[in-house]
This record gives C-alpha cells, sequence and structure tokens, in this order.
C-alpha cells in the first residue's frame, strides 16, 4: 500500500484546492504512473493540456502543476499476509518478528523507522515481517490484535512476546534480545 503526497506548483490554497475539488466542472485524474525509486509518481490533472516534453507528466492549471508521489510506507522489510502466514512466520528456523500495522496509523509511521533500523541490525539472527491489517484482517484477529501498531516474536512457530504501541527502540531491542540464542 503506498501513501500519496501531492504538491502543487505554485502553491494553491487550501480554498482554492476544496473549491477545485467540489467543482462539477473539472475533475482530477491521474494520466500516467511510472516507478521513481521506490515508489510511483504520477501527475494529477485539472484540465486536459498535459506536457509531453518531459520525464515527469506535467499537468497544467492556470500555469501550474501537480505532482503527486507515492511513498511506499514500508521499506525493506517483506511483507507477510493472511496467505503466507504459516510459510513464513509459523514455519520459519529463526526466530520472527512481525509488524502489525496499517497505512492510515500516526504511530505506525512513527514506529517504521524503528523497525527498519532493527531489522538491519538483526540480519541473519531474526526474520522481519510486516503484515497490513487492513489487507490482511484474519491473522491479527486469530492473534488478538486489537490496537496497532502491535510487534510479536515467535520462536519455531509460537507467540513468545507482544509489544503494542510506539516504543522506543530500546525497548524493542531488549525484548528481541531475550529470543537470541
Amino acid at each position: 500500500m503506498a501513501a500519496f503526497t501531492c504538491t502543487s506548483y505554485p502553491p494553491i490554497s487550501i480554498r482554492s484546492e476544496m473549491r477545485i475539488a467540489s467543482s462539477t466542472i473539472v475533475s482530477l485524474s491521474t494520466r500516467q504512473m511510472f516507478s521513481v525509486g521506490g515508489g510511483l509518481r504520477t501527475g494529477v490533472s485539472l484540465s486536459s493540456s498535459v506536457s509531453k516534453n518531459s520525464r515527469v507528466p506535467r499537468l497544467r492549471r492556470r500555469g501550474g502543476i501537480i505532482i503527486c508521489e507515492a511513498q511506499e510506507t514500508t521499506t525493506g522489510i517483506p511483507m507477510v499476509n493472511d496467505t503466507t502466514w504459516e510459510s513464513l512466520v509459523l514455519k520459519a528456523d529463526e526466530p520472527v518478528v512481525v509488524d502489525f500495522w496499517a497505512p492510515w496509523c500516526g504511530p505506525c509511521k512513527m514506529i517504521d523507522p524503528i523497525v527498519n533500523e532493527l531489522a538491519q541490525q538483526y540480519t541473519g539472527k531474526i526474520k522481519f515481517f510486516k503484515l497490513n491489517t487492513d489487507e490482511s484482517p484474519a491473522t491479527p484477529g486469530k492473534y488478538g490484535v486489537r490496537s496497532i501498531p502491535t510487534i510479536m516474536i515467535f520462536v519455531k512457530g509460537e507467540k513468545k512476546d507482544t509489544i503494542i504501541g510506539a516504543v522506543p527502540k530500546t525497548t524493542l531491542a531488549t525484548n528481541i534480545d531475550k529470543f537470541l540464542q
């Protein structure tokens, strides 16, 4: 899942954006999506004129453009879902840390860089996975996940520890270290 960040050049006021979005004459539509680094970029058109001279589709609106970029909410940590849960988490040979998250969750976004750092720090010792609770609701329900972010640690298919909420890196590292052999 990706979150979109849109920027207009020149900047337009919120009042203008609301007027544009509610207008029956003008509709927002994406013209083209293409890969940029770790995400996607698209131009959003408020009219039908598209500049074809640029790598980035620039869509004109009264001399301005709006560029939207999709930013991946997870970086570097593989995703697990209801279908792959058993093979990737329960049958893993080494301990597994699973981050239960959702793209709309503010605390999940706060803890994401910490989880990514720990995944790099523990490479080869512990496997890390992320599970989007919106896309895979069965697994969080099975394990009683009622709040996100929730971090669970599994050893040989058995849940050993649960950390709920956006906690400091030291708290996560201390809990993970308990399961290193």
